[in-house]
Order: C-alpha cells, then sequence, then structure tokens
C-alpha cells in the first residue's frame, strides 16, 4: 500500500487506518523526522491506546496496555546488537503483543518471518510518503 501524507494530521489518520489491521510486529524505517513517531501515534490510538506516545529513544522501548495485551514501542537507534533486544524480552513479547520498531535495521536478524515493513519517505516540509509492505 502506498499514502501520500500531507500534513502530519493526515500522518496521523494513515497510521489509524493500518491499526485496523493491525500485524503483530511493524518495522518502520525512514529517515530522523520523516514522520515514524507521528504514524504511530495514530496507530497507537487505532489499537486502543489512551496514553500518548513519543519517542523511546533514550529508554529503548515503551509498554501501553491495550485490551488483553500491550502496543510496545521499541527504537533501536541506540542499540548496538540485537541482544540488547533480546535481553528486554522480545521474543516473549513478539507472540503475544502488537509491537513497533523504529530503526528495525538494528535487530533485522531478530524480526519474525512476518513482520510488515513502512517505509517514511521525506518529500517536503510537511509531505511525506509511505509504503507499507
Amino acid at each position: 500500500m502506498k499514502f501520500l501524507s500531507q500534513n502530519p494530521s493526515e500522518t496521523k489518520k494513515i497510521g489509524e487506518k493500518i491499526a485496523k489491521k493491525a500485524p503483530l510486529v511493524l518495522a518502520l524505517k525512514g529517515d530522523l523526522g520523516a514522520g515514524k513517531t507521528t504514524f504511530l501515534q495514530g496507530y497507537a490510538k487505532g489499537l486502543g491506546v489512551k496514553e500518548r506516545i513519543t519517542s523511546p529513544t533514550f529508554l529503548i522501548l515503551k509498554k501501553f496496555p491495550i485490551k488483553n495485551n500491550y502496543f510496545v514501542h521499541l527504537d533501536c537507534y541506540r542499540i548496538q546488537k540485537s541482544e540488547e533486544i533480546i535481553a528486554l524480552g522480545f521474543k516473549e513479547m513478539v507472540n503475544k503483543n502488537f509491537i513497533a520498531v523504529e530503526w528495525p535495521e538494528k535487530i533485522k536478524n531478530i524480526l519474525p518471518e512476518k513482520t510488515v515493513f513502512a517505509f517514511f519517505k521525506i518529500i517536503d516540509r510537511n509531505k511525506r510518503e509511505i509504503i507499507i509492505i
């Protein structure tokens, strides 16, 4: 699926729409400022998260309760080895939670086979191209 967002509000709405078909693991790729966290704000809302979503860059992982499981937001920007994420319980989390991974290339060797990828491209100051495969 390919989307063209004209502004951050549209990016959130796209995220909310994708949450209706939520994959268990969603990997987001794009430059800093490309809209990944903005998209995840809408995605999390679509999953039923009530809390405000911010990038967990310095925390690496944030968990938000939803229904009978969690929405887990990982930011692997500061990760050196995938073992760091495994030590946080990644393998156990994957089986029953909705997980969004920013900077997934840092842990590509442990991502499940059915991971869905979202690619973000900056077109101009507000406009973003989002491709989900």
